[in-house]
Parts: C-alpha cells; sequence; structure tokens
C-alpha cells in the first residue's frame, strides 16, 4: 500500500473556495469525500460507475495530489504545481510508510488514461518502457499492453482510467496478470472501469461511483455486472425493446 486514503480539507481562503452547487463540489463522490474522506484497505481498487458519475475526476485528483502527470504518464513529462486543477491541488494524501518516501524525484508509478493515451505513448516513444515499436505501427490495444509491460513493473502508485478501451477479453485477463505481478511487489493499483472482467480481480475493493456518492459494494451486486449478466443469457430480450 501507497496510500490508505484522501481527503478534501477545506481552506475558507483559497480561491476559488469550494461551494456547494458549483463543480467539482456538484459531483456526489467528491461531495462525500468532502466529507468524510476515503479509505483504501486493499492494494486493489476498483472505482465503477456511469459515464459522468465522478470515477474520473477522483483519479485524477489523486493523480494530481500524489505527483503523476494529469495528462497520463509518469512523473516529470510536463507538470507543475501551478497547473494542478484546483480539486488536485486541495486533495491531500494519507500516505503509509512506503508511500512517505515516494515523494518529488521519488515518486514511483503511472497514470494511464485511455483518453490520452496514444498522446502520451507518441510524447514519450523512445524513452525506458514505453515499447519498441511506435504507437503508429500497431494497434491501440498493442500499444497499451507495450507499456504495461515496460513500465507497470516495480512498486508505485499505479492509477488507471478506463484501460479496458481497446483491450480484448483476453488482453484485460492479461492485465489483471499485470496486476497481480504488481500487488506481489507491493505496488498500489487504483483503476476506474466500466469491465465486469478487470473488477473481478480477487480481494479488490470495489466502490460504486454515482448518485449516492461512493460506497463499497460486493462484485455480484455491481449494476454493470447484472447488467451484462442478463444481456449474455438473453440479449434478444434487450434489443427487443430497444431496437423497435
Amino acid at each position: 500500500m501507497i496510500i490508505d486514503g484522501v481527503s478534501i480539507p477545506d481552506f475558507p481562503h483559497a480561491e476559488p473556495p469550494l461551494r456547494r452547487g458549483r463543480w467539482p463540489m456538484t459531483v456526489p463522490a467528491v461531495g462525500q469525500i468532502f466529507a468524510e474522506g476515503l479509505k483504501f484497505r486493499t492494494p486493489v481498487t476498483f472505482l465503477v460507475g456511469e459515464n459522468g458519475s465522478g470515477k474520473s475526476t477522483v483519479l485524477e485528483a489523486i493523480a494530481e495530489a500524489y505527483g503523476l502527470e494529469p495528462h497520463g504518464g509518469h512523473r516529470g513529462m510536463y507538470a507543475t504545481d501551478q497547473q494542478r486543477s484546483d480539486l488536485g491541488r486541495r486533495m491531500k494524501l494519507s500516505r503509509t510508510k512506503t508511500g512517505s518516501r515516494m515523494l518529488g524525484a521519488r515518486t514511483r508509478g503511472f497514470f494511464l488514461r485511455a483518453e490520452t493515451a496514444y498522446e502520451v505513448f507518441t510524447e514519450n516513444f523512445g524513452k525506458a518502457g514505453y515499447g519498441d515499436r511506435h504507437p503508429d505501427q500497431v494497434s491501440h490495444g498493442e500499444s497499451v499492453l507495450q507499456v504495461l509491460d515496460g513500465r507497470f513493473t516495480d512498486v508505485g502508485l499505479y492509477l488507471l482510467d478506463e484501460p479496458e478501451d481497446g483491450l480484448s477479453f483476453t488482453s484485460c485477463l492479461r492485465l489483471l496478470a499485470q496486476f497481480e505481478l504488481l500487488v506481489q511487489r507491493d505496488a498500489q493499483i487504483i483503476c476506474a472501469t466500466h469491465s465486469p472482467v478487470l473488477s473481478a480481480y480477487p480481494g479488490a475493493t470495489v466502490l460504486e461511483v454515482g448518485r449516492h456518492g461512493v460506497r463499497e459494494v460486493a462484485w455480484r451486486e455491481l449494476e454493470v455486472v447484472d447488467h451484462w449478466a442478463r444481456f449474455l443469457a438473453r440479449p434478444e430480450a434487450y434489443l427487443s425493446g430497444l431496437l423497435d
């Protein structure tokens, strides 16, 4: 474990102030963290929720607070404190003993964002851990996998925002195997996902993010798992009403 919790302290004199009714306080997950914080109990945590639920907003703020690039990638590419979002500047991490040693130049980990992955991989092609094949010469999924093999290898905090984008079913299973390798090396993973495959990782904490805020649920109780199970059992029942 690198961090065991996050919080958003209230700084009354900060500009702009946090105000209810204004973003990001309008995001229920952010409001809940502001009110009571959020704890991490296991080395692997999944944030699962619909589009717009706030899981990516929370994950990006954690990345900024930890010292990773909000754009994605490893530390020291192009971020400065001035580039942090207001939420990223305010978010505080409760670091473990291991995490307290990962400050500044010692920050270890990676922030993988599906929406910026190609740009980050292209900008860093040629650097250690970014693969031997240029992203233009491979599929999106292959470019993700070669970075996973090269950069997701050692102790650190690994943040992933919808990494399943571009990955096949078997590649998602390969990603889970990479998660296990990282856990064995005392790394920590926080992953925002829509994938019932990834969120099935044994022993992980699953946090459902939505209008209710953030709540821990069992994997089988996730809405996305229920929808996929019923769809695969009877796809015609879903499609008939939709297409009609």
